[in-house]
């Protein structure tokens, strides 16, 4: 039961400081559950971003249940999850039932404002800890290009993407074991 409410603990503490979703969480997952506790490795918790984000549902959820399960099972994942959408679900109810009186005040927009700055922030700092584990070789850095093609010229759908990266990276590894045999 112990490992249960740290579980739902740990993920309570990334959910109520996690702004502008998933991929700002990452760098509160690798500081708690990489850095500190060893948990799982920043490339398994990229592994879980990767299915996260084929599956339905938000990508930061999947990856708290994922996480829980690895852990401790069903229940570690059910305890992750909860963990993880409490302090959404209770600051989403607040928020909704006193933003609409407030958001005429400049200090309020500032501080949105100024919140959206260092969700940036969080967000360049993932895409830089990704990069430096993810382009490894002429292929990653291939697909990374494609991949970044694909978003912005033809608005391809990341679902697609992820899926392409996949079978490209099997295809790859194929290859690989092909020419080493």
């Amino acid at each position: 039961m112990r490992e249960l409410l740290t579980l739902f603990g740990l993920f309570f503490k990334v959910g109520i400081m996690t702004f502008g979703g998933g991929y700002a969480m990452l760098p509160m997952l690798e500081r708690e559950l990489v850095n500190k506790r060893q948990y799982v490795t920043m490339e398994e918790i990229m592994d879980y971003f990767a299915v996260g984000q084929c599956t339905p549902g938000i990508i930061a959820v999947n990856t708290a249940t994922f996480i829980g399960y690895y852990q401790a099972g069903v229940l570690g994942g059910i305890f992750a999850t909860l963990g993880m959408v409490t302090p959404s679900i209770v600051i989403i109810t607040v928020v909704a039932s006193v933003l609409q009186s407030f958001m005429d005040y400049p200090v309020v927009a500032s501080a949105l404002s100024g919140i959206n700055a260092i969700v940036c922030a969080l967000l360049a700092h993932t895409v830089i800890t990704l990069g430096r584990k993810s382009l490894v070789n002429v292929i990653s850095v291939v697909l990374f290009i494609i991949g970044l093609i694909a978003c912005f010229v033809f608005d391809i759908t990341p679902i697609l993407l992820v899926i392409f990266g996949g079978i490209v990276g099997v295809v790859y590894s194929k290859i690989k074991e092909g020419k080493a045999k």
